[in-house]
């Protein structure tokens, strides 16, 4: 059987069919794969965000590369906890579960600086780490009205993109293209990034691959030899690989301002601490060459990174999460120094929300990230201490 075909069958539409067709797959495996425990990822986002994985396929493709812990972290939903759990048990995986979610760091010390947001000034992404189980339905309430405040903003941010694309002859309806590429019904979030896969999926219904590069040109989206070699192709990474082009060039043209949507950074703590869990801020660094496709060459926190540290300490933010192979060993080594300096806890994270991407990060062997491992099994343990 393929990746595709069983992906698919982990992406029937309800839970208890995905766990069913898990048991079932792993019921029919010749041999298990080779466990590499050096390995942890605790930053995997699932179709409760934006991802081709639902909680239940990023289990057994976290398991299928040789992880043998794997970790949820959904963009203002933990709604995909309950069943990322259960098909850990499944599959014998263990597991960690958190949310990712922006701050407002308006009053903080450094308000108006750049984060780690490429989008916008002032409002950093942050990771609830290791939520407490009996806590999932309780964050669930408290992002409920601030999931729909943000898709009113997605709604006016459709429209400003209606007209970007205006002379390629598309048109977007939230209700009818965007929503439904998304869990939101059953309390996923709507993203940036759902807007641009229906408009992905659009423009190659319209122009195909033969056409695409030529479409984008028409949008004045300059392409590089290597994406243009790319979107010619035939694969099933093409519609990734155009989303993450079109993130890149196109997010800055039709972003609105988050405001309503997002807490505060001392409201942000206050909740963290209700639901048991770690704050972390998610350590991007200055971007030259993104790993991922889908930034530009960007100046972040790394230039005011001390002072950083200085805040997010006296705020009381216990952690940060960071991956090793976004960054330079230079940007690694002052991280490091500081995370230590200011007794923060480090917690690793490769972000996946697209198939091409590896579960693994190959960088964790290095001896400089063996306590990341260590890390990820703390977390493990403090959310079995309530089940």
């Amino acid at each position: 059987m393929t990746k595709s075909e069983r992906l698919h069958l982990l992406s029937a539409p309800s839970a208890e069919e995905r766990l069913d067709h898990l048991t079932k797959l792993l019921a029919s495996e010749a041999e298990p794969p080779v466990v590499r425990p050096q390995f942890a990822n605790n930053h995997i986002h699932t179709t409760y965000s934006f991802s081709p994985y639902s909680p239940t396929a990023a289990v057994y493709f976290a398991r299928a590369a040789g992880l043998n812990t794997a970790g949820i972290m959904d963009h203002d939903s933990i709604g995909g906890a309950t069943e990322f759990r259960r098909a850990g048990e499944i599959a014998g995986i263990a597991v960690t579960c958190g949310m990712e979610c922006r701050a407002d760091m308006g009053k903080t010390a450094l308000a108006g600086r750049r984060f780690n947001n490429p989008d916008q000034a002032g409002i950093a992404y942050m990771a609830i780490h290791s939520v407490m189980p009996d806590k999932y339905d309780f964050l669930q309430e408290v992002f409920a009205p601030l999931r729909e405040h943000r898709n009113i903003r997605n709604r006016a941010m459709t429209q400003r993109l209606n007209t970007l694309v205006t002379p390629l002859g598309v048109t977007l309806d939230f209700d009818a293209d965007v929503l439904p590429l998304s869990q939101y019904h059953v309390g996923g979030a709507v993203t940036e990034r759902h807007l641009l896969w229906a408009l992905a999926g659009k423009l190659l219904k319209a122009f195909g691959s033969e056409g695409i590069a030529a479409a984008l040109e028409r949008l004045s989206i300059p392409l590089t030899d290597s994406q243009r070699e790319k979107l010619s192709a035939r694969g099933s990474d093409l519609p990734y690989d155009l989303l993450g082009i079109l993130k890149a060039q196109l997010v800055e043209k039709f972003y609105i301002p988050a405001t309503d949507e997002c807490l505060t950074l001392h409201e942000l703590v206050a909740l963290s601490e209700q639901a048991g869990a770690i704050l972390c801020y998610p350590y991007l660094g200055d971007v030259g060459e993104s790993v991922t496709g889908d930034k530009r060459t960007q100046q972040f926190e790394d230039c005011f990174l001390d002072e950083l540290f200085a805040m997010l300490k006296t705020e009381g933010i216990r952690g940060v999460t960071y991956m090793p192979s976004r960054n330079t060993d230079a940007q690694i080594a002052r991280l490091q120094a500081l995370c230590a300096q200011y007794d923060m806890v480090e917690i690793s994270g490769e972000d996946i929300n697209s198939p091409g991407q590896s579960f693994i990060c190959e960088k964790l062997e290095d001896p400089r990230f063996s306590h990341l491992v260590d890390a990820t099994w703390n977390l493990i343990e403090r959310e079995r201490v309530i089940l």
